[in-house]
């Protein structure tokens, strides 16, 4: 049994979660699979994957884990009532062989977005940690501890970089759930305050560590069918936020729509409502630059706001990353295959994301080659383009 508590998973599947119980409980939506690495068999492993889902959907939350979920100062006390009530149910899952694609497999996550939120990020490290053993059984994990080793000693021991202070993001694409607590262990000795915690509720709760998150993509998708006309489906969601925050969990998700349209939406108000916001697809450097000019242009302090980076790092990368710019913002670092699954096989990238809701089409407009979702409906994109006045791909 791969997965062994529905902590298991990150930490912005609660938080969004929470936001659909008390403002979207009849929402309906749709979610699929996609493996973005080439010539990749994994259709052998759709037995394996049903019965690890079986024993996933098994699972309920204990009370030491409710206990915990209702010590997070934004978790409110019904939410954890709820959960106290939940279980993963799979008639809502379908794994199948594709049927026009040899050795792809089509996974379709489909019913009330209540209860198919948490399916995403234990699906995806089931899918990994299967695939691991069948193809790369005998693999030895000294080769991932050496590399790990390296990575820390760069990041510890590089004078001017004492104050860089990295997360793992890692859950979804790791090597195993074993290796993954193993890094934390080592990352949580080695590194001490340099480490500021993890996306895993699970592993936040054992290692004594910061659970870190906000919202992902899926729920500024979710609004181009929730909100009140498609070209202010951004704006609405992150006013759905702040209702339910507060002014909490304050960092935006910047990537949706591309970066222009995030800053015509993101005005003098949520400048200042929010913490910051979080990069995941274009060139950071840019992205980063253009941020910090645009709090500026709305008169606010560009040095108190945090700048979140998420997208493919690694420890140099991270490295450069705050060489540019330190001193000028807030940041945060969030490094998630390159510490969980850097063992010597490649890792695979794979993802699970939501394609509709109440029956309509939704997608993502990617800053980066590869990773839009929605390509399947391409009348669906260019409409979308259209609207948030997006050049063509």
């Amino acid at each position: 049994m791969i997965i062994r508590s529905l902590l298991d998973t990150d930490l912005y599947k609660f938080t969004m979660m929470q936001v659909v119980l008390h403002q979207y409980p009849a929402a309906q939506v749709e979610y699929r699979f996609r493996c973005r690495t080439p010539g990749i068999d994994l259709v052998p492993l759709i037995d394996s994957i049903r019965d690890e889902l079986a024993a996933l959907c098994s699972l309920r939350f204990t009370e030491e884990e409710l206990a915990y979920l209702g010590s997070l100062r934004f978790i409110h006390s019904d939410f954890v009532d709820f959960l106290g009530l939940f279980q993963l149910n799979a008639k809502y899952v379908s794994i199948e062989p594709s049927a026009t694609a040899p050795g792809e497999i089509e996974i379709v996550i489909s019913g009330p977005w209540l209860h198919t939120i948490m399916f995403e990020v234990p699906l995806l490290a089931i899918v990994n940690e299967l695939y691991f053993r069948a193809n790369h059984p005998g693999a030895s994990l000294d080769e991932g501890r050496a590399r790990l080793r390296a990575k820390i000693a760069m990041l510890r021991d590089t004078p001017g970089y004492e104050q860089v202070r990295i997360a793992d993001y890692g859950t979804r694409r790791r090597f195993s759930q074993a290796w993954h607590g193993e890094v934390l262990s080592v990352l949580k000795d080695e590194l001490g305050p340099q480490l500021a915690g993890t996306s895993n509720v699970w592993f936040a709760m054992r290692n004594g560590l910061v659970p870190i998150g906000s919202m992902a993509h899926e729920y500024l998708q979710a609004f181009q069918s929730l909100g009140p006309r498609l070209r202010d489906s951004q704006t609405a969601a992150l006013e759905a936020w702040a209702r339910e925050y507060r002014g909490d969990l304050g960092i935006a998700l910047s990537d949706v729509y591309g970066l222009d349209a995030f800053l015509r939406d993101f005005d003098m108000y949520f400048c200042k409502l929010f913490d910051g916001a979080r990069h995941d697809s274009g060139d950071p450097i840019r992205w980063g630059d253009r941020v910090l000019a645009h709090y500026e242009n709305n008169r606010v302090d560009p040095r108190t706001k945090t700048l979140v980076f998420s997208d493919s790092l690694d420890i140099p990368r991270v490295m450069e990353l705050y060489r540019h710019f330190a001193g000028r913002c807030l940041l945060s670092f969030g490094v998630g295959t390159n510490l969980t699954n850097d063992v010597g096989p490649q890792a695979l990238n794979i993802v699970i994301k939501m394609t509709r809701c109440n029956g309509q089409p939704v997608a993502k407009l990617s800053d980066s080659p590869g990773k839009s979702m929605g390509v399947e409906d391409p009348d669906y994109m260019a409409y979308l383009r259209r609207v948030f006045e997006l050049p063509p791909p």
